[in-house]
């Protein structure tokens, strides 16, 4: 075990390609040797943490805090993110057939977005490990949840952004002393600044899946969704996809469940769904097998700028994740997303990202094709609050 003293059961970290071991105690980015995303490994067994000693009266993800990769408590950065509602969607349900459709609306996070999750995570191990600044290249969200953040810790943080981004998410950026960069292109071009700038390694990078600890942070999405529900899950999650941090992370985190004994031996996990916008696919494209990987795919901007993530180096467990669970991608249009955005909120009074459309969108689609039947457990997970993006919702869903 771990020779400090801590709550954390983590054990070390691994390579994600070949699972090669490293150092915990130490910062980590990718793997030395694949290039890979790293992942957190924890000391898991059915004697190790019982779900009955979850800490009464904590609300914010630090509830799953001996799962989680942060040793000291003076180091734990929060503004109240996690523990975020399970809503039903009767109305919806009713109009299509459900018997069971549920929504978790992350837009109710810190900073609006479950952006607030990873982030509190990465600026909090940045913090444990001495760092002194964090960039970020980022399509919105993510760029906002970390300036706040590095905020509270007392960091200087750097986000590059792309220059068609909503004023939104810069201003708040700028609110929270963070210097903002604005960049011609996707977040993909955004990474390449970010690289250039950082190549002295003045800054710890936390782009999508570049370090191990903003995957820790989204994966307790997972943990909530099986608390929520008496710790039995839902048949289909339909998740909306850009980077992927997310749904590896809520993954991640039924497997860890399992091997701690959380959930009824047997239970089945969740069929995992990926939704993209049809203006950026990549993922959609390799899991149907019309392009060998997205290393070279070429996207185009979307209202939903969550989703405009044309090369995510996270793929390949993405597609671990749709795999083992029998899962599919999938993607929508813009205008059948903001349809979604539209009818979440005339019918159940939600008003989420495009993001949150998308996957509605595709949960109608998933139901006519016969994929979701109607007497399954249907859980969708919004990402972000729709006030975020009234720039790029504008006279569209009137």
């Amino acid at each position: 075990m771990n020779t400090i003293a801590t709550s954390s059961l983590l054990q070390n970290l691994a390579c994600s390609h070949c699972a090669r071991e490293y150092a915990p105690l130490a910062g980590q980015t990718l793997s030395v040797c694949c290039q890979a995303p790293m992942l957190c490994r924890y000391y898991l067994d059915e004697h190790s943490f019982s779900r009955d000693v979850l800490p009464v009266g904590v609300t914010s993800l630090w509830r799953y805090e001996k799962l989680l990769p942060v040793f000291m408590a003076q180091n734990r950065i929060s503004l109240g993110e996690g523990g975020t509602p399970l809503l039903p969607l009767r109305r919806l349900a009713g109009a299509y057939g459900f018997q069971h459709l549920s929504l978790k609306d992350e837009g109710l996070n810190p900073t609006g977005s479950f952006k607030a999750r990873g982030l509190c995570l990465a600026v909090s191990k940045a913090r444990e490990n001495g760092e002194r600044a964090c960039i970020i290249p980022t399509a919105g969200n993510a760029g906002v949840a970390m300036a706040a953040y590095c905020a509270q810790a007392g960091l200087e943080a750097v986000v590059v952004m792309p220059r068609h981004t909503p004023d939104a998410f810069r201003e708040e950026c700028l609110a929270y002393n963070a210097r903002v960069i604005l960049v011609d292109g996707l977040i993909n071009d955004c990474a390449a600044k970010v690289q250039e700038m950082n190549r002295e390694g003045a800054y710890f990078d936390v782009s999508t899946l570049k370090e191990p600890y903003r995957l820790e942070g989204k994966k307790t999405m997972g943990f909530e969704i099986a608390e929520q529900l008496n710790w039995q899950l839902p048949d289909v999650i339909v998740y909306p996809t850009g980077g992927g941090t997310g749904l590896i992370g809520i993954w991640k985190a039924f497997h860890e469940m399992k091997a701690l004994g959380w959930l009824a031996k047997g239970q089945p996990l969740p069929r995992m769904v990926a939704v993209q916008a049809e203006n950026c696919r990549p993922l959609v494209e390799t899991f149907w097998g019309r392009q060998a990987n997205s290393k070279q795919y070429v996207g185009k901007p979307t209202v939903a700028n969550g989703l405009a993530v044309p090369r995510p180096i996270g793929e390949p467990l993405m597609l671990t994740a749709l795999r083992e669970s029998a899962g599919t991608a999938l993607a929508v249009s813009e205008d059948e997303l903001i349809d979604g955005v539209r009818e979440l909120g005339r019918q159940e009074g939600l008003f989420v990202a495009p993001e949150g459309g998308a996957i509605w969108a595709a949960t109608r689609k998933l139901l006519r094709q016969g994929w979701i039947r109607p007497e399954e457990h249907v859980l969708l997970l919004n990402t972000g609050s729709g006030q975020k993006y009234l720039e790029n919702l504008k006279g569209k869903i009137a």
